[in-house]
């Protein structure tokens, strides 16, 4: 028989999750939003109490979008992230825009270390219980469990008997009516983007990110 051979990661660096998440435990996600209407919509999240904003980077504007809002947001409590980071090289442009978290869709195990490696709180979405501890283990902050409403509270609650040290961050179809079920079971947060935010109507990003704040201090 063949010897075997093993690799083991020791002491891989992770960066801790901001407090604008564990504490808040709502990312809100911007995807495709009109980008004159995006620092509108960042203002009345936060006045909502929303703290993390999550804009993607699946559009050319992005990086435009991203250093528009850490400026003007620089002095607030408003923590702003890049969303649907596919690779290094979005991560590296996230990066410098002034994104202070990156979220995956996917697990790219360069791309966590990179974050990592520079103090970047990294969030690679994951699906099976190989994958989250995969993640885990190469120095992701939390692990964006992806897509969430495949799986519902009831995973969440599973995973954290053999997996309790794993901060999960559900996504992918949560809404005010699931949002505290996830956090109940466990989860650090949840991200919020077509629900929250997906009509770009302010008002009624208003009425959804209050009622939603109202919801999960009710949960707790």
């Amino acid at each position: 028989m063949g010897e075997v051979t093993r690799v083991v990661v020791v002491g891989a660096p992770r960066a801790v999750i901001p407090p604008a998440i564990a504490a808040g435990r709502i990312i809100a996600i911007g995807r495709c939003l009109d980008p004159a209407t995006v620092p509108s919509i960042a203002s009345v999240l936060l006045e909502s109490g929303i703290r993390a904003f999550e804009v993607t980077m699946d559009s050319a504007a992005a990086p435009d979008v991203l250093r528009t809002l850490t400026r003007r947001f620089l002095d607030s409590d408003l923590l702003v992230g890049a969303g649907t980071v596919l690779d290094l090289d979005h991560a590296v442009v996230a990066a410098e825009a002034g994104a202070r978290f990156l979220v995956m869709p996917h697990l790219d195990l360069e791309v966590v270390g990179w974050a990592a490696a520079r103090g970047i709180p990294c969030f690679p979405g994951a699906f099976s219980p190989t994958e989250i501890l995969t993640a885990w283990r190469a120095g992701a902050a939390a692990v964006k469990l992806f897509p969430s409403s495949a799986v519902g509270p009831s995973f969440v609650r599973e995973l954290r008997g053999p997996l309790p040290e794993i901060p999960l961050i559900p996504t992918g179809g949560v809404t005010i009516e699931n949002a505290p079920a996830f956090l109940s079971a466990g989860a650090v947060a949840v991200g919020m983007g077509s629900w929250l935010t997906g009509s770009g109507d302010v008002r009624l990003i208003r009425e959804r990110a209050c009622a939603l704040v109202a919801a999960i201090a009710e949960a707790k």
